[in-house]
């Protein structure tokens, strides 16, 4: 069946009647906290310097509350970095790499991205790249963890996280580098068992975007005052000065100018998530979006979830992919085609917002289902897919 002859074979169904309050279900800049208006930024420092005492006490209120809610251990660093999470990757990559072999997870769109910048750019002596299809994780059991790790928690792009702490070993020589940026404040992350994690404040905050945060543990900060990588390093890119950790950097200090709105911002997405009950009533709301969305899809023949083991279904980045045979026998650009007309009926009927799948992943549907999303907006979503 052709696609024109399905789209007119479904055009006599009636419209559901119920739509979602919240049509934006966008995998970054992510949906809004519950509620949310302009009036949260009333309190705004703009105008401002950030090096002011008052502002710099904002900018510490966000690494002390992102802290606190994430049960980072003592000992950590915690600091505001530009240029979003990748800004606070690429920090950790170029400042780091180089001292051990090295070896990275390559499974979605910006793994694969850390794996080209690695074996590409830095160019460290020795690198591997463990790779697996859209769906799945890379062979964990080949990962040598004497070496340097570079890892993303969970596929933004392709709806696959790690399943739990067990996946890295608590003993390793090496460091353990995680992006998490689209599972921070939505997942549970094995602080023990990682050295760098990174994460922004436009995923499952619903910030707004441009900042970026690093965390470090006592491991990572003695490499970084004991390596001294053989590249030069941008100004965005430094922590140490001398050898010597920037400590002011993990108080408020940042390197670039912030945008005070965005992190009068980031408070208030904070505060909004101490209300619900802090990271536990994060992952509760995360889970219950997850839940419409797996119930949805086992009543549904014609959708199934891309990541193939339940384990390791991502709760925030949701990843679905067309298996109606007359979708799957179409090429690559008619199945493009297809999902774009779909995508822009949903958007006309302000029902949902961004959700095609990333540009590098297989065609379908990606609906964000961090903590700012309510369950009841999914459920409204899914009859009209």
């Amino acid at each position: 069946m052709s696609a024109s002859s399905h789209s007119t074979s479904r055009s006599t169904l009636p419209l559901p009647t119920k739509r979602p309050i919240n049509p934006c279900f966008s995998s970054g800049p992510c949906a809004k906290r519950p509620g949310w208006s302009v009036s949260a930024l009333s309190e705004a420092l703009v105008g401002r310097s950030h090096r002011s005492a008052l502002a710099r006490s904002r900018l510490n209120e966000v690494i002390t509350r992102s802290r606190h809610i994430l049960g980072i251990p003592e000992g950590w660093r915690v600091g505001i970095v530009p240029a979003s999470d990748t800004g606070a990757v690429e920090m950790a990559l170029w400042s780091m790499i180089g001292e051990r072999p090295v070896d990275v997870l390559a499974f979605e769109s910006f793994s694969a991205q850390w794996a080209h910048d690695i074996i590409d750019q830095i160019k460290p002596h020795k690198a591997r790249v463990f790779k697996a299809d859209y769906g799945f994780l890379p062979d964990l059991s080949a990962v040598d963890w004497a070496h340097d790790v570079v890892l993303t928690w969970n596929g933004t792009t392709s709806g696959v996280c790690f399943p739990g702490r067990e996946s890295i070993p608590a003993q390793h020589e090496g460091l353990v580098i995680c992006d998490a940026t689209s599972a921070a404040f939505a997942m549970d992350l094995p602080w023990e068992r990682l050295d760098v994690v990174t994460w922004s404040w436009q995923k499952a905050l619903g910030g707004e975007a441009a900042h970026g945060m690093i965390a470090l543990s006592p491991r990572a900060v003695r490499r970084l005052e004991t390596y001294q990588p053989p590249r030069g390093l941008p100004k965005i890119f430094r922590m140490t000065s001398k050898n010597t950790l920037i400590e002011g950097l993990f108080k408020g200090d940042t390197i670039n100018t912030p945008s005070l709105l965005c992190v009068e911002d980031a408070l208030d997405s904070l505060k909004w998530a101490e209300s619900v009950g802090g990271l536990e009533g994060l992952k509760a709301r995360s889970q219950a979006n997850l839940a419409a969305v797996t119930a949805w899809v086992a009543q549904t023949d014609w959708v199934e979830f891309l990541a193939a083991r339940v384990e390791e279904r991502s709760s925030t980045a949701i990843c679905l992919r067309i298996v109606a045979p007359w979708f799957e026998a179409l090429d690559h650009a008619e199945q493009t085609t297809t999902l774009k007309k779909m995508v822009v009926l949903l958007e006309q009927e302000s029902v949902a917002f961004d959700i095609a799948s990333y540009r590098d992943a297989p065609v379908g549907l990606r609906i964000w289902g961090g903590a700012t999303v309510e369950a009841s907006d999914i459920e409204a979503l899914l009859p009209w897919l």
